[in-house]
């Protein structure tokens, strides 16, 4: 263990859930600082903050750039994200400096998966409408087709990124009967047999299925995937759900296909900007449902995922393994 005189100064750019406190005051290596809010720290903070730090525990909604990197200094060893996404850091600065990374994968891909689930039936089903008539008096005598939407019993599911989540929601959409699960992306996947996927190009998808579920991670090649093009393909009693990222949707496309009828229904966890503006187009539609990113938002993940960042920065600080570390 350190001695006291040497104890390496780390910032945390946010206040973040109690086990993962724990985990960095028990070690006894580091002097803790953090933006002790629950709200994102300024850019001005951020940059005070980090000076002479050996680590800095960020989150998505830090830019962490070339001048982050340069003010906090040589002594930065380690930089360890609350996060399974890493598109808010420079990551060829990062490299270029020999910094090392962390970050959260795994530990989120059940609650991030139960919730796109949730987010797909709500909209499909069209609940928060159902929620909506409730309050205002709109349920009146049962009619035949009042808020009729859409089954997965049947279905055709497109499941745009099979990764860990995608493959998550894949086995929890199963069992609801679906028909066929196609998949997309750079190259089919052997885990894909447990669901019966098929490996599809994206045109096939897009055409052939009821529900998409975007579930890709943002690249210069994904971003603005869904565009007008990719929506004048679709059913249009087909349901898109994102719980990836905003980028990834074109949202004045979306808009256009959605009041145009070309596409029935959106379901989205992620936006572009987050948080959306309440003026924003979007959120004046009833076959639209946004969510304020919560995919990950159940007690247990986001302590396990504190922990988590926190054993990284730890590995980071004191040159040893981390648990989880970003290879690039």
């Amino acid at each position: 263990m350190q001695t006291v005189g040497k104890l390496m100064k780390v910032f945390l750019t946010r206040r973040i859930p109690p086990e993962g406190m724990k985990v960095l005051t028990a070690a006894g290596v580091c002097e803790v600082s953090l933006w002790d809010s629950d709200e994102p720290v300024p850019r001005t903070e951020l940059l005070r903050g980090v000076q002479g730090a050996h680590g800095l525990l960020c989150l998505l909604s830090d830019k962490i750039d070339a001048e982050v990197l340069d003010a906090a200094g040589p002594n930065l060893k380690v930089i360890s994200t609350l996060s399974v996404g890493f598109d808010h850091m420079a990551l060829d600065e990062i490299k270029k400096r020999g910094i090392r990374v962390g970050y959260t994968p795994d530990v989120l891909t059940d609650a991030t998966a139960e919730l796109t689930v949730a987010l797909l039936l709500a909209t499909a089903r069209r609940l928060p409408e159902g929620v909506e008539e409730v309050k205002n008096g709109g349920w009146s005598s049962w009619k035949p087709l009042w808020l009729c939407g859409y089954g997965l019993s049947g279905s055709t599911v497109g499941v745009i990124g099979l990764g860990r989540i995608g493959m998550a929601i894949a086995r929890r959409l199963m069992p609801f009967g679906v028909k066929r699960l196609l998949y997309s992306g750079r190259t089919a996947k052997a885990h894909a047999a447990e669901v019966n996927g098929e490996f599809v190009p994206l045109d096939t998808l897009v055409s052939e299925s009821d529900f998409i579920v975007v579930s890709c991670s943002l690249t210069p090649e994904t971003q603005g995937l869904c565009d007008k093009a990719f929506f004048s393909k679709m059913k249009n009693t087909a349901v898109l759900v994102n719980s990836s990222r905003g980028a990834v949707v074109n949202q004045e496309d979306l808009y256009e296909a959605l009041t145009s009828g070309q596409i029935a229904a959106a379901g989205l966890d992620v936006t572009t900007p987050e948080p959306l503006p309440t003026n924003h187009p979007l959120l004046t539609l009833k076959n639209c449902v946004v969510l304020p990113h919560i995919g990950s938002a159940t007690y247990s993940t986001r302590g396990i995922m504190a922990a988590l960042s926190a054993q990284n920065l730890l590995g980071g600080l004191q040159g040893a393994d981390m648990p989880s570390e970003l290879t690039f």
